[in-house]
């Protein structure tokens, strides 16, 4: 793979029960942090993986139905934390953003994108007509909140499965060369949220994949420890979340090294956070 350099930072956080997360847990909350990535392309400049929680958040959520989501969700969030501020803490301007891949349409992935206007989003097919598609009145139930898409979105959004190269995956069945310069592979990951997607890239000391929220937690492909099944009620596909956990199971089997990223799993993350903006710290 072409190498990129890859920064991790969160960008605000929700509650979760752990015994919601992974069955038998004990009945406490944890903290599921929003997670984002910044990653610096050697022709493509910045690259935003998801864009985390804004107080757009909160803006969204005002009134029924979508206050049912804020009850449900207990989001916390300073504006210091939005991705557009952080990153201008690093030297990088909003507008300098010119490409955003979208994991999934959920409130925790997209809450910044209003803040990036230069920005192409890129995003499956699958997940982005699931989202125009759900009704906006019960749209909050699979986490979905649509006044936090930009106005312009279907202007700028580009489908991989129409755009990147597939390239023939033995794990996977098929992975989209990004770029086509073998910088960024997408797979898809569909379960947890119709037509999600996950990216690998690769950086001078380690290969990472970054599964957004395929598992919550990495015991989930390393020992088969499954969540709740009450967290079906929000799933979009049981049976596509166990078939893609089970990929990412014999993806860690056969390449024990990379280290796989799922976004809330804080044992994962917070060894890969810095407060300090360091692109060769990863």
């Amino acid at each position: 793979m072409k190498k990129v350099k890859l920064y991790l930072g969160y960008g605000g956080h929700c509650f979760a029960k752990a015994k919601h997360v992974v069955k038998n847990d004990p009945n406490k909350e944890i903290k599921f942090h929003a997670l984002f990535g910044i990653i610096q392309h050697e022709t493509k400049g910045w690259i935003l993986f998801d864009t985390a929680y804004t107080d757009r958040f909160f803006e969204a959520t005002k009134t029924y139905p979508n206050k049912i989501y804020a009850k449900l969700t207990k989001v916390v969030v300073d504006k210091s934390e939005h991705v557009c501020n952080q990153i201008r803490k690093f030297g990088i301007e909003p507008d300098q953003i010119e490409h955003i891949i979208i994991s999934h349409f959920h409130a925790d992935h997209i809450g910044g994108l209003k803040d990036f206007k230069n920005a192409k989003f890129y995003c499956s097919k699958v997940a982005y007509y699931h989202m125009i598609k759900t009704n906006r009145f019960t749209a909050f139930s699979k986490g979905i909140l649509h006044d936090l898409i930009p106005d312009d979105f279907s202007h700028k959004v580009i489908f991989i499965e129409d755009f990147a190269e597939k390239v023939k995956d033995e794990n996977f069945g098929v992975r989209y060369d990004l770029f086509d310069d073998q910088s960024i592979y997408a797979y898809d990951l569909p379960g947890h949220a119709a037509g999600q997607i996950g990216i690998q890239v690769k950086t001078n000391k380690e290969n990472y994949l970054l599964i957004a929220d395929a598992c919550w937690d990495e015991r989930a492909f390393k020992s088969k420890a499954l969540p709740n099944k009450i967290v079906k009620l929000f799933f979009d596909s049981w049976n596509d979340y166990t078939s893609s956990l089970e990929k990412i199971s014999r993806y860690h089997a056969k390449y024990p090294k990379t280290i796989i990223v799922p976004t809330h799993c804080k044992s994962t993350t917070d060894k890969l956070i810095s407060r300090n903006f360091d692109l060769n710290a990863l």
